[in-house]
């Protein structure tokens, strides 16, 4: 949620940032227009308080008191009446900046590039070559299915579109990708959450996935409770409400957890494939930090999706994203995208964002820097690391073999067993699937 404050001091930087985002900034008078109005409400009704007072400390001076108070009693039941409906006015105004605030992005951060759509992204970094293979690639799909780990149709069958079975050493390779990457986050000082996989409307809310910019979420009616389309959510909202020591900064959490997305706004994208799936399995990542340290935190999370991409052996390129492109929470996003050989080209598996106090705005995290400080609100971060599918995804397509098999990065090999899927019939030499 956007800082009012930031509002009435600098609403140039809020219409520039909204402008940027390709989205009418009219609200910024519109919120000005009704503070100036909430502001003035309550500066009259706190002056009547003090008439009431004012007249209530002369009937108490007064000699005969009981005179006084009658004499009085028909101007502090004009007060009364004149507080009561000032009073009752605070609550809608309020409540209306409140959801003006709520429905609007994070401002960007200025350092952001600008631009239309995400043809307008700013590359950074470009790590390894992209894979050039000497027979025309297969889509990891084709690949899968080839191989039997790959399972569409019975997918299909069970649950409808944007959905799939891993079978044998796909379900094996996805279980050895997840133990990866939770051990890595581990030996990177993040600590392993288990959170729930279902939250309350309130903890959506906080965290930012429940505004008009979002796509729509799974959630059970009756009970009120949505499936989450990330473990952000709860890892984000896990100190939701809580004041913390500035000395536990910053927190560094990971979480595995299946994620479940609708896709409202994906009707014709990666229709095939495990690209956009409406449930997947993720390894995130969330910083809790001093707002001072959230820039340099940024970094070191997207060198730690980073780092996990090199070691298997993917390459990859980081880019800024521009204006249009960063999301709703975000006060600036790195996305990771690793080649994919079959369409000769990039594409995304890892975004990084820096929250700045938008998500702890609304969740209420604030932390002391001393034990008798003024409160502050945290910075939140969040990045992938990694997807299991998209992850996958990538695997399969950059290490397919001509005759059909696929090589196992050297570092997924002791979490996943075997070094080959699908390999041929071993040579008398002894070549074949380990």
């Amino acid at each position: 949620m956007l800082d009012l404050a930031l509002v009435r001091r600098d609403p140039e930087r809020v219409r520039d940032s909204a402008s940027r985002r390709g989205l009418d900034a009219g609200f910024v008078d519109r919120v000005l227009e009704l503070d100036t109005r909430l502001r003035a409400l309550r500066t009259n009704v706190e002056t009547l308080k003090a008439e009431k007072n004012a007249l209530t400390e002369r009937i108490a001076r007064a000699p005969n008191r009981a005179a006084a108070a009658e004499a009085l009693r028909p101007e502090l039941k004009a007060l009364d009446e004149r507080i009561a409906a000032g009073a009752s006015e605070i609550p809608a105004l309020a409540g209306e900046i409140e959801q003006m605030l709520g429905d609007v992005p994070n401002v960007l951060d200025p350092r952001v590039p600008v631009g239309r759509s995400e043809e307008d992204n700013v590359v950074v970094k470009q790590w390894g070559t992209p894979t050039s293979l000497p027979f025309t690639p297969k889509p990891h799909w084709e690949i899968g299915e080839a191989l039997g780990i790959l399972d569409f149709e019975r997918a299909t069958a069970l649950s409808g579109s944007r959905f799939t079975v891993l079978r044998g050493e796909g379900a094996r390779l996805s279980r050895a990708l997840i133990n990866f990457f939770l051990d890595r986050a581990a030996a990177r000082s993040y600590l392993e959450v288990a959170p729930p996989f279902l939250v309350t409307r309130e903890t959506m809310w906080s965290t930012g996935q429940l505004s008009k910019f979002s796509d729509a979420m799974f959630a059970d009616a009756s009970s009120d409770l949505f499936l989450i389309p990330t473990a952000e959510v709860p890892l984000t909202a896990l100190h939701r409400g809580e004041i913390l020591s500035g000395e536990t900064l910053p927190l560094r959490y990971c979480a595995y957890s299946p994620c479940f997305r609708k896709e409202a706004g994906a009707a014709g994208k990666d229709t095939r494939g495990l690209m956009r799936l409406h449930q997947f399995e993720k390894v995130e990542l969330v910083w809790l930090t001093l707002p001072e340290r959230s820039d340099e935190a940024l970094q070191k999370l997207v060198a730690d999706s980073e780092a996990v991409l090199a070691e298997l052996e993917i390459p990859y390129r980081v880019v800024d994203l521009c204006s249009a492109d960063v999301g709703f929470n975000a006060a600036r996003t790195f996305d990771l995208e690793t080649w994919l050989p079959s369409q000769g080209r990039y594409r995304e598996i890892s975004s990084c964002s820096n929250c700045t106090d938008f998500q702890a705005r609304r969740s209420g995290i604030r932390f002391r820097r001393a034990p008798t400080a003024r409160p502050e609100f945290v910075h939140t971060l969040n990045g992938s690391g990694l997807p299991v599918g998209r992850t996958l995804t990538a695997i399969l397509e950059n290490f397919q073999e001509a005759d059909g098999s696929v090589r196992v990065p050297d570092a997924l090999i002791p979490y996943a067993g075997f070094s080959r899927i699908g390999a041929p019939p071993a040579s008398p030499q002894g070549n074949g699937t380990t």
